[in-house]
């Protein structure tokens, strides 16, 4: 498939670039600037990310001077812009007057690049750096309020930068600077769930032939989308595989094997872990720990699974966001999730995994396209560590059964106000933390229960959900009445950056 490929030079806005890409109907991929391959024919234009970093800096990241000579449409964003400037014999400074923030533009040459957008118009500015000189052969196409550089474009080659962030909202007429550069690449707009269905099929089919698959199954959409595209390409070659490893909400494991005898024509296998998983966990504090003890004792089940029906191949949903989180190449690790960072290397079976290039709101549009019922396609995240990710410290019997008391009420509650819509995800996270409470005249030592919302669209960034103030109040005193140990609840009201949505 044809694609613009986004050079990682560490913005915290470099999935968003990819994101707004594919909202215009043209598949996007993140790559470190090692992994860009110069023959990849697919490759019609190349956009160089922001970062935080200096091009002064002796180590400062680079790109492949190669790809000047590519005949490939490139726009440079912030760092980027003042990377090819200085590559190409321009100059870049420190400026004492920064711009962080809204600046207005003046466009004062046209250009592709700037077609149909107005003479002045707001830009998000981010940047400690400006470009004093531009490189031979280059313009001037727009200079900010202050008069420094904003736009420029190579004379002869279709090579733009732009010293502000087109990818953010905050930019007016971002979108269409995006849509701008795309016409410039003269690429196909193709990108979309029913083509991405075509193609994950005939992929699929291509790997596994006549062989067999597992498909882990957890009720949540990935690997429910996960198990209908299996499905429709190989149909009589996957066995779909529930491992329960008791950390799921109350009574879900019955939801999960009666949803999938109703949406699967195969007959699914159901493994009941939970000593296992418990007994893996015991003494475990660390939550890197936990998710990579997780990660390995599923690979284990699976492989136990896999001798007993000889298979090749295991397939999992695993996201884009999975991937980067865990640590995409040299980007950093924030947390590792369990099908990513606690795999082995010695795997007994090749993972198939045609999720890993989607976002979790493309997931619920493919899964829409492929038929699932709705209450599955937007059903909320659950990660798949589960409530082990939601009782910090060690796990025990009593707490995990606490944990499921609390979220049923945080459920029932949520939904009786009709605002379940509204959110995102919430859950419950129990802590070890003992607070001093007073029930019945007596004085009692309980745990502290964090009530956790947020609204998100990806779930690569969110916000904390504005409870009205008497939902609150029901669920609180609801949570210290009926679940045992619980005698003081509090709400998280920290957004995405600079938290992360799990506690762990």
């Amino acid at each position: 498939m044809d694609k613009i490929v986004v050079i990682n030079f560490g913005s915290q806005y470099n999935e968003l670039i990819v994101r707004r890409i594919r909202s215009l109907k043209v598949f996007a991929l993140l790559l470190n600037p090692s992994q860009l391959d110069l023959k990849d024919k697919e490759i019609k234009g190349i956009i160089l990310s922001g970062g935080p970093f200096s091009v002064n800096e002796k180590n400062a990241l680079m790109i492949n001077e190669e790809i000047f000579n590519l005949n490939v449409p490139i726009l440079s964003i912030c760092y980027g812009m003042q990377l090819i400037n200085k590559m190409l014999g321009g100059q870049v400074e420190t400026s004492l007057n920064k711009e962080f923030g809204k600046t207005e533009i003046k466009i004062i040459e046209d250009s592709p690049l700037s077609k149909d957008l107005p003479f002045t118009f707001n830009v998000w500015m981010s940047h400690n750096d400006v470009v004093t000189r531009i490189a031979d052969n280059f313009n001037i196409l727009a200079i900010s309020n202050t008069n420094k550089i904003a736009m420029i474009k190579h004379l002869e080659k279709d090579i733009y930068g732009v010293q502000f962030h087109p990818e953010v909202d905050n930019t007016e007429y971002g979108l269409q600077i995006l849509d701008n550069f795309i016409e410039i690449c003269q690429i196909k707009r193709e990108y979309d769930m029913p083509n991405f269905i075509k193609t994950k099929i005939k992929e699929i089919k291509d790997i596994v032939q006549d062989k067999k698959v597992i498909c882990a199954l957890s009720g949540g959409v990935d690997s429910s989308v996960v198990a209908l595209l299996l499905d429709r390409a190989i149909p009589n070659q996957f066995i779909g595989v529930f491992i329960n490893h008791g950390f799921l909400r109350k009574d879900e494991e019955i939801e999960v094997s009666n949803l999938y005898k109703n949406i699967l024509k195969t007959p699914i296998t159901i493994i009941n872990a939970e000593d296992e998983f418990l007994n893996a966990l015991k003494g475990v504090i660390d939550p890197e720990e936990k998710r990579k003890i997780i990660g390995k004792t599923f690979i284990s089940e699976f492989q136990k699974v896999s001798e007993k029906y000889l298979v090749d191949f295991l397939a999992q949903g695993t996201l884009y966001t999975d991937i980067i989180e865990s640590g995409y190449n040299s980007a950093k690790t924030i947390k590792s999730h369990h099908n990513v960072g606690g795999l082995p290397k010695d795997l007994n079976f090749t993972l198939i995994e045609p999720l890993k290039t989607l976002f979790k709101d493309e997931v619920r549009l493919l899964g829409k396209e492929l038929g699932l019922p709705e209450t599955i396609y937007n059903r909320q995240p659950f990660p798949g560590p589960g409530l082990a990710i939601r009782i910090i410290g060690e796990i025990n019997k009593n707490d995990l059964l606490a944990l499921k008391e609390a979220h049923q009420i945080l459920d029932e509650e949520i939904k009786k106000d009709n605002l379940q819509f509204s959110i995102w995800q919430y859950f419950i996270v129990l802590t070890p933390i003992r607070t001093v409470g007073v029930m019945g005249d007596s004085r009692t030592y309980g745990k502290v229960a964090i009530i956790r919302a947020v609204t998100s669209k990806d779930g690569m960034t969110a916000d904390y959900f504005k409870f009205p103030y008497a939902t609150l109040e029901r669920i609180s005193l609801r949570l210290v009445n009926e679940v045992k140990g619980i005698t003081r609840v509090v709400y998280d009201i920290t957004s995405k950056p600079p938290s992360t949505i799990e506690w762990e």
